[in-house]
């Protein structure tokens, strides 16, 4: 049996102190994954539906096969996973500021390091998400101005709640006209959001894609014995 409590590694950023912990789940008899910045959560494998979900309904959209995918934030890993899951994939490029969390998958630290590094499929890329997506050169320092099929991102808890406030700047209307210019015809940016649907970011999606809209998702949350709801945005380029 696992240990009740163990943190698996803790270490200073530039945006805060950043610790990796493993809890055992008495109720449930598994082991949950949680990141926190310094005292907030990040991200647990408790709650993954939506991480999910934010892969397979940003690619339902997408039509043929090949497709190239832009991850931004790794996490643990589960936006990946079902990305990858999809066997019309070819390539996938995740983007993560931390490079601590890049460290805990190439180290099987977490329970879907292995799977993703060990898909060749996979890439991951040390950087500014944001400065990478306003950039001319985009996401593949390899192959500057590549553009993908789709791009989904999951670093923010909102586009109101952010990590960082100079994030502010990419939610503006410039700022997703820069990334839209990162997908192909038909290419679909998909965002991860912990609020309910914001129609007023919406709008200001369909100002800038050819089709916008945004998917609840529910799921039961047992910490408070209700269902909780967030939010995958998702918004189209023009075919």
């Amino acid at each position: 049996m696992s240990a009740l409590f163990e943190e698996l590694d803790y270490r200073p950023t530039p945006i805060g102190a950043l610790s990796l912990r493993r809890r055992r789940d008495p109720k449930l008899g598994v082991d949950v994954f949680e990141i926190k910045l310094g005292d907030e959560y990040l991200m647990s494998s408790r709650f993954t539906a939506s991480e999910i979900a934010l892969a397979r309904l940003g690619l339902a959209g997408l039509s043929g096969d090949g497709f190239d995918v832009v991850v931004g934030g790794l996490g643990l890993g589960h936006t990946a996973k079902a990305v990858l899951e999809d066997g019309r994939v070819s390539s996938l490029l995740v983007v993560d500021y931390l490079q601590a969390v890049i460290d805990w998958h190439n180290e099987g630290l977490v329970p879907l390091g292995p799977e993703l590094t060990g898909d060749a499929r996979c890439r991951f890329v040390h950087g500014d998400f944001f400065a990478l997506a306003t950039g001319e050169a985009g996401f593949d320092s390899r192959s500057p101005g590549r553009v993908f099929d789709a791009i989904l991102l999951d670093i923010d808890h909102s586009p109101e709640f952010l990590l960082d406030a100079q994030n502010a700047r990419f939610y503006a209307q410039e700022g997703l006209n820069r990334l839209a210019a990162h997908l192909k015809p038909g290419g679909v940016f998909g965002l991860w959001s912990n609020d309910r649907p914001d129609e007023t970011f919406r709008t200001k999606l369909a100002s800038v894609f050819a089709e916008a809209r945004a998917e609840e998702v529910t799921f039961d949350n047992p910490l408070q014995d209700k269902p909780f709801t967030q939010t995958v945005y998702l918004a189209t380029v023009a075919a």
